[in-house]
């Protein structure tokens, strides 16, 4: 049989690594960058998402407002969100009375309301690890609108920070303001992998004792 180019060059990379000695590889990240939540406030409108700050009585008022400033009409709900922030007067889609398709969360009126597991200065970026008030990916990445809690307490101030914290086994979803992308002209179209709109509502002191339910919900 003929060999092709494709193995012709990975059997000479075989042959050279063979007797090439193993390589130590250094990961002496700086893993103590101080939390600077101004600084992850000025990420995050860099990348247009909409901040909103407040303490732990405003958390339920400032949503309600985002999502009146949204126009949404139909509202998701992960497993697990704070009983507290469920708005009233609108269509709540509850992922724990009935687990959600794709059709349930598409259009321009449904938003969905998260907590997160980390969020990062440096790079404004938050991170949903599926846990508790998170909800199954397909909950924040098809819904027009995502308004997430984040705690100044759950602020890093680096990546590597946030790896210290976070659980590498967990579905791991990465936000960094809303789905954007650009094409070879630099023509910025939003919403095209995700939400097109991220409102962040930051709180600031600690929060309250058992503020929802332990269980996790499972990743899509």
């Amino acid at each position: 049989m003929t060999q092709s180019s494709r193995d012709t060059v990975l059997a000479r990379i075989r042959s050279a690594a063979a007797s090439a000695p193993n390589a130590v590889i250094t990961r002496d990240y700086v893993r103590s960058t101080p939390a600077d939540v101004d600084m992850f406030v000025d990420r995050l409108r860099d990348y247009r998402a909409v901040v909103h700050r407040c303490d732990d009585a405003g958390i339920a008022g400032e949503i309600a407002q985002a999502l009146r400033d949204a126009r949404a009409r139909r509202v998701v709900l992960p497993v697990g969100l704070d009983l507290r922030w469920r708005p009233d007067g609108l269509i709540l889609l509850d992922d724990g009375e009935r687990r959600l398709v794709a059709a349930d969360l598409d259009g321009p009126d449904v938003a969905v309301i998260t907590s997160c597991a980390v969020a990062i200065a440096e790079t404004g970026t938050i991170v949903l690890d599926a846990g508790p008030g998170q909800g199954r990916r397909l909950l924040t990445l098809v819904p027009d609108h995502h308004v997430c809690v984040v705690r100044e307490a759950q602020v890093v101030g680096s990546v590597p920070d946030a790896f210290q914290v976070l659980e590498p086994t967990r579905p791991l979803t990465w936000i960094s303001g809303p789905s954007a992308t650009s094409d070879i002209e630099l023509r910025r179209v939003e919403g095209v992998h995700g939400p097109r709109h991220l409102i962040v509502i930051i709180v600031a002191g600690d929060p309250p004792v058992a503020p929802h339910p332990s269980t996790r919900s499972p990743a899509s």
